[in-house]
This record gives C-alpha cells, sequence and structure tokens, in this order.
C-alpha cells in the first residue's frame, strides 16, 4: 500500500518512521525489521535503524511504501 508522510522538520529517523506509520508495532519491532533486512530507503536496504529519512526519500517494506514530502503548512 502506497502511503505518503509529509515532513515537518529536517529530518525524521527511519525506525521512528516505521512506528508513526504502524508499519511497526514498537520502537524495538521497527529495529528488528531493519536489522533483518526488510527495509529498503531508495531502493536499497538499509541496516542503519537511525537513518535520517529526508524530503524525497521512498521507504518500503514489503508490499508498503511510504514517499516522504514536504509539509509546506497549508
Amino acid at each position: 500500500m502506497k502511503q505518503t508522510f509529509f515532513l515537518t522538520t529536517e529530518y525524521i529517523e527511519l525506525n521512528g518512521l516505521l512506528k508513526r506509520m504502524n508499519l511497526a508495532e514498537t520502537g524495538g519491532h521497527a529495529n528488528t525489521l531493519i536489522d533483518q533486512g526488510k527495509v529498503m530507503v531508495n531502493n536499497k536496504v538499509e541496516h542503519r535503524r537511525r537513518n535520517k529519512i529526508r524530503v524525497g526519500d521512498i521507504v518500503k517494506l514489503g508490499k508498503d511504501e511510504i514517499e516522504v514530502l514536504a509539509d509546506l503548512g497549508e
């Protein structure tokens, strides 16, 4: 399922994004998914739990995809 996350700060950490988007039940669950190589950022497997996700990044976990866009505050 394709989702959009509107970023209101410079970045969000990868494990925090998975939790906020309800792709992980807890922070520990998010870390496990990342450690197992199940998460991709911009079509590359990502193992850094606290990788800084910024505007324009695409995060994938299984069939789920998150596009990160700027929140223009409108």
